[in-house]
């Protein structure tokens, strides 16, 4: 194993992921023990210091990492069903607490060590993933440039000339230099996105609350998402479905119903006049990167205008909400104001121009704003934009640092204002050699359907195949649900599966009636289709059966668009339980052909090729 043991500096070289390491634990090619002291050499002869604030002892992690190697051996194949990210290194961004760690938010002058992590760290930590230190930031989460530190200017993975990108600096290079497989970033304005385009990585900013925000220092408290970075989609979902859940301890804490996926193509919406500032390359790269996504089978592109988005990106630094970063400092900003970056102090003393009357018109211009957003997207499943417009210099941002700043959030600040829910993914390389990324933005709930997207889209850009197993692995439900049994054209790989994917459903279980049905191949329907009918005698089998679970909101919906002469009644599984799912009018039996004998509608297929 080379001495960088997940990427290789020619960039845009395949990064080695999660799911990667996972397989060579597996495998027994890699242990824990193994990857972290390659790790820690890495780490310790790499000139990249400003990456990290704190991090563990390595005579900590090695043992932390020694007793993992042990539960491999003793456990087997059943640690990984346990501890889905079993010996998986991270990072984590130094405005989030991690027990017995100084968490210091890029100003030591405002530190302090906090006696329990964050939620979201306890649960990664829980999920058997191990915390390699805590990364720099923007001084404060403020900034999306990732120059504003005490600890040094944190530069690009690629070109250390050029800005990684803010706030959430530290934690974006940490994964793109190999020195861990993911790590969390937070996002007010963006923070969570644009290190990521800058650096070739996927962020995943979530729904508002479906990251519980317990234990992170706040920049804009009702804002405010904890973010992953990671190589790829699916490493990027599966850390979410460890990290998410309802926290009783964080107040805007929640759990939103999720939209179901798209498996038939999407209708996108993209910004009518995208702006770049000039920046022709990067222009260039989202045309060809949008030329591509257009040509997938299924896909629609609407321009829209993009004022509503813009004028509610605006409030964010020129409205209200700047008061609220001067809330979250309380009185350290009076006392300790020499302590803070003058960059970051200019913003914050923003503040003192704004009063409670401004606060309030402020939220009824946003709620104009997203009104007249809802109206622009009701026909679109999601929005795609460029990640950032442009990619400046350090020496570029120093010189400027405020105008540069606000150019980068562009594309990224209105959306937690919006209470969207954005994934920026890797695109296509600007000629000049430099990366660039496109966001996908849908409303809150969107999390999966972003997901699945997605990975098909960084599929389509040069990735790995990953939007299937994506599309498979949803959250956890966190509302009713109702229970489906279907038999024929909307079991899975089958014509109509898609129908329930996009009703949220999910595969619940694969079992068989009981042995009181008889099943037919129905004349003349499109796609073809079978008929269930129970048997009034003792003539009945036991038929292929696919039970899929789906949120109760949407049941009403899937069953009107079931046309005659299939409904739905109850249907009596093998173990005796009985769940809704497809019948069969008995008029339309006259010129079916009974297929009973074969067990069910795919078997019967196959026989027929």
């Amino acid at each position: 194993m080379s001495a960088n043991i997940f990427r290789q500096h020619s960039a845009p070289s395949p990064q080695r992921t999660i799911a990667d390491v996972l397989a060579s634990y597996r495998a027994g090619s890699l242990t824990p023990g193994k990857l972290i002291g390659d790790l820690l050499a890495q780490i310790e002869q790499s000139d990249r210091t400003e990456v990290w604030i704190h991090r563990v002892p390595a005579k900590t992690l090695r043992q932390q990492a020694a007793a993992l190697d042990l539960m491999l051996q003793i456990k087997g194949e059943a640690v990984f069903e346990s501890l889905p990210l079993f010996g998986i290194p991270f990072a984590v961004k130094d405005n989030i607490d991690v027990a017995d760690m100084t968490t210091t938010a890029a100003c030591p002058e405002f530190s302090r060590v906090p006696q329990a992590s964050a939620t979201v760290v306890a649960r990664l930590q829980q999920a058997g993933a191990l915390l390699v230190g805590k990364t720099n930031l923007d001084q404060f989460a403020t900034g999306l440039v990732g120059v504003r530190s005490p600890y040094g200017a944190v530069r690009n993975a690629l070109r250390p000339e050029y800005v990684s990108g803010g706030s959430s600096s530290g934690s974006a290079v940490a994964v793109a230099l190999g020195q861990v497989l993911f790590s969390l970033g937070t996002d007010t304005a963006g923070s969570g996105r644009v290190p990521a385009a800058f650096n070739n990585l996927v962020g995943l900013k979530p729904t508002r609350g479906l990251l519980s925000s317990s234990g992170m220092v706040p920049a804009c408290r009702t804002l405010d998402c904890i973010s992953i970075f990671a190589h790829d989609v699916a490493d990027a979902w599966r850390v979410l479905q460890s990290a998410a859940g309802f926290d009783a301890g964080d107040a805007y804490s929640r759990t939103p119903p999720m939209l179901g996926v798209k498996r038939r193509g999407y209708r996108i919406a993209v910004p009518q006049k995208p702006e770049f500032y000039g920046d022709d390359n990067a222009r260039l790269a989202y045309e060809q990167a949008l030329e591509k996504i257009a040509a997938m089978p299924g896909v629609s592109i609407t321009r829209i205008p993009f004022d509503a988005f813009t004028d509610a990106a605006q409030l964010l630094y020129q409205g209200p909400w700047v008061a609220e970063r001067r809330a979250a400092l309380g009185d350290f900003f009076d006392t300790h104001n020499e302590a803070i970056h003058p960059v970051v102090g200019e913003i914050t003393a923003q503040a003192d121009k704004f009063d409670a009357v401004d606060a309030f018109n402020g939220q009824y211009r946003l709620a104009e704003l997203r009104r007249e957003a809802e109206t622009l997207l009701q026909h679109t499943d999601l929005l795609l934009v460029p990640t950032t417009t442009t990619m400046p210099t350090i020496a570029a941002v120093e010189a400027d640092p405020i105008a540069r700043n606000s150019q980068l959030g562009y594309y990224t600040n209105f959306v937690n204002l919006m209470d969207m829910a954005a994934l920026a993914i890797p695109a296509v390389w600007r000629k000049d050699g430099l990366p660039a990324g496109i966001t996908l933005i849908g409303p809150a709930g969107s999390d999966h359907l972003l997901a699945e997207a997605g990975a098909q889209f960084q599929q389509l850009l040069g990735g790995a195949a990953q939007a299937d197993a994506v599309a498979a692995t949803p959250l956890p439900f966190n509302e009713t649900t109702v229970k489906v049994g279907v038999v024929g054209a909307h079991l899975s790989g089958q014509p109509l599966n898609w129908q329930l994917l996009e009703a949220g459903a999910r595969l619940y279980a694969s079992t068989a009636t009981s042995k009181h049905y008889r099943l037919y191949a129905l004349a003349n329907t499109t796609p073809a289709k079978p008929g269930l009918v129970r048997s009034n005698g003792d003539d009945g089998a036991a038929i292929l059966t696919e039970v899929w679970e789906m949120p109760l909101r949407n049941f009403g919906s899937f069953v009107a668009a079931i046309p005659a002469p299939l409904g739905i009644g109850t249907m009596e599984l093998a173990d005796g339980s009985s769940v809704k799912g497809f019948i069969c009018e008995p008029a339309a039996l006259d010129n079916a052909r009974d297929i009973t004998g074969y067990g069910g509608w795919t078997a019967y297929l196959a026989a027929k090729i």
